[in-house]
C-alpha cells in the first residue's frame, strides 16, 4: 500500500501530517475478498476503519426471520458510518456488510483512527458522510413506512433501464421484501402490459404506466 494510492481514493487523507499519513501508509492492513463474504455482522466487535480500496460493500439489516433490508453501499472512496458509529461508541456492529464483487479492504487500527479524528479536516470528511447516509436512511425509512410495496417495485425498475438484468430474489433482496411476494407483483405488472418476464431480466414495456404506479399516493 502507498500513500499516492491512497490518498488518489481518499483525498482528504492529503490534509493530514505528513508524519501521521505515513504512520496510517504503514499500520494499514490490506485484505481481499471474493463476492458474496461477510465483511462484518451484527454483535461482532468493531476492530478498526476500514478504507474500500476495490469493489463495494452493502450494508443490510437482518430481521428475525432471515430477511435483510438494504441500507447502503460502500464503493471505493467511500467510508462506513456504521462503522465509524460502533468505534465512535465503543459498540458493536448492528448491521450485516456483505461484499460485492471481489472486494479490497485496508483496515485501520482503532487508535490510529481516534488520532486522526483529533485531526479537522478527516473529523469534517466523516461526519459529513454521517449527515448524507442519514439523509440516505430517513429516505429509506419513508419508503417502507409509506409506500407501498407495488410502488417502490416500479420506482427501482424504472431506475435501472430498460432492460433490467436480475432475479426476483435480487429485486426482493434490494426491496427488503421476499422473492414470492415481488413475483406475484411482477407478474401484475406483466399482465398489464408494463413489464415482459424473462429468464433473470424484466423488460420495461410501458415506463409511463410503471410512473403512475410508482407516484399514486
Amino acid at each position: 500500500m502507498n500513500i499516492e494510492s491512497l490518498v488518489a481514493l481518499y483525498p482528504v487523507l492529503a490534509r493530514l501530517p505528513a508524519e501521521l499519513l505515513q504512520r496510517i501508509v504503514d499500520t494499514l492492513r490490506v485484505q481481499s475478498v471474493p463476492s458474496g463474504v461477510t465483511v462484518f455482522d451484527e454483535r461482532q466487535p468493531c476492530s478498526g476503519f476500514p478504507f474500500v480500496l476495490q469493489g463495494a460493500i452493502r450494508v443490510v439489516k437482518l430481521s428475525a426471520n432471515g430477511r435483510e433490508l438494504p441500507l447502503y453501499r460502500v464503493v471505493a472512496g467511500e467510508s462506513c458510518i456504521i462503522t465509524s458509529s460502533c468505534l465512535l461508541g465503543h459498540a458493536d456492529y448492528n448491521a450485516r456488510g456483505v461484499s460485492e464483487g471481489a472486494t479490497t479492504l485496508a483496515l485501520l487500527p482503532r487508535d490510529l483512527f481516534d488520532e486522526m479524528l483529533a485531526e479537522p479536516a478527516f473529523r469534517d470528511f466523516i461526519f459529513a458522510l454521517f449527515s448524507e447516509r442519514v439523509a440516505e436512511l430517513m429516505q429509506l425509512v419513508e419508503e417502507v413506512a409509506f409506500r407501498k410495496l407495488d410502488q417502490r417495485l416500479a420506482a427501482l425498475l424504472l431506475g435501472k433501464g430498460r432492460l433490467v438484468h436480475t432475479t426476483h430474489q435480487q429485486l426482493a433482496d434490494e426491496l427488503g421484501s421476499v422473492r414470492e411476494m415481488v413475483s406475484r407483483l411482477l407478474k401484475g405488472f406483466a399482465e398489464q402490459g408494463l413489464v415482459k418476464l424473462g429468464r433473470e431480466q424484466v423488460e420495461v414495456l410501458d415506463p409511463g404506466g410503471l410512473r403512475q404506479v410508482a407516484s399514486v399516493t
